[in-house]
């Protein structure tokens, strides 16, 4: 029998959670989707409003993830400026963040997300962003996050420490303590759908 590192114990941990994870949030109803999309609305507005935030970066959902779609229409309304993750086009692992244009405005990246089609002239600096709604896959009450294994978002928030960042999720992704790696980076708040 081969004995695992440390390492790849928590490695096989987080790998299995993850696979847990995206079959409950695949198992929600479209109605149970709808119901948990609405309900994170008024939080996160009470949010961005505590913070008196101008430039909010989102996410557009995948593979299950709660939708922020309604809480985005309703952020247009108010004149916010919202900005989509783009992968960026040389820099490994990166994401770079463009003005919302509308679904018209957007194509398919190599993962099979919607991301704003690159137009130079769109991207935000990261400095200038002030609160970034991510997804996850897994998060705990201590907020910790479980993302896609990709590092993506926490090599965004570790170059950005100044933004807010805020996790949304379905109640069921909640688990009381999640396997953590160094790298991780932890979130100022989650917002838990209920449907």
């Amino acid at each position: 029998m081969i004995k695992l590192s440390i390492n790849e114990q928590l490695n096989q941990q987080r790998q299995k959670l993850r696979k847990q994870m995206r079959a409950k949030r695949l198992a929600l109803s479209s109605e149970q989707q709808t119901l948990a999309a609405q309900s994170i609305i008024p939080k996160s507005l009470e949010l961005i409003e505590q913070h008196s935030a101008q430039h909010i970066a989102f996410y557009l959902p995948f593979n299950g993830e709660i939708s922020p779609l309604a809480l985005i229409n309703e952020l247009t309304k108010q004149g916010k400026d919202l900005y989509l993750p783009v992968l960026h086009p040389f820099s490994a692992n990166q994401l770079l963040f463009l003005k919302y244009q509308g679904q018209e405005q957007l194509e398919m990246n190599r993962f099979g997300i919607l991301q704003p089609k690159l137009d130079v002239r769109n991207v935000l600096p990261l400095s200038e962003l002030e609160i970034i709604f991510v997804p996850l896959v897994a998060c705990d009450k201590q907020c910790n996050r479980l993302g896609m294994g990709g590092g993506f978002y926490d090599r965004t928030l570790a170059q950005a420490k100044h933004l807010i960042s805020v996790g949304l999720a379905h109640h069921c992704q909640q688990v009381e303590q999640l396997p953590i790696e160094s790298w991780d980076e932890p979130l100022d708040y989650i917002v838990l759908g209920e449907s």
